[in-house]
């Protein structure tokens, strides 16, 4: 009986491994998961509004709609920018066509522009 219940357990297990995997997807937010880098998907463009710039610190705060690339509700953050570069193609109320990237566990500006 205790060498069935141990088959039937070990085969549970196995079975369930590849639903598992098809139904965890990377990127997703598990609870207690490290941060992974998450590169910018085609299509992953958001809008927002520049509401400050540090060009000392190579920092932007933008107030933003959803950021569909990184699972974000609309709201105003900071974030690094990938090139300082960047913030001298925008000014503090500039409304914007961005994206963002998690790099290295940093929101982050991979690419700016004004809209037109």
């Amino acid at each position: 009986m205790k060498r069935k219940l141990t088959t039937a357990l070990l085969t549970l297990t196995v079975m369930s491994a590849p639903a598992w995997a098809t139904t965890h997807h990377p990127g997703q937010h598990d609870a207690g998961a490290p941060a992974q880098n998450q590169p910018a998907a085609e299509g992953a463009i958001s809008v927002g509004e520049v509401r400050k710039i540090d060009k000392e610190a190579g920092k932007i705060t933008l107030k933003h709609g959803e950021l569909k690339n990184l699972q974000m509700p609309p709201m105003t953050m900071v974030f690094r920018v990938k090139d300082p570069a960047m913030l001298e193609q925008v000014k503090v109320g500039d409304k914007v066509n961005f994206v963002a990237e998690k790099v290295g566990g940093q929101f982050t500006v991979a690419r700016i522009e004004p809209k037109q």
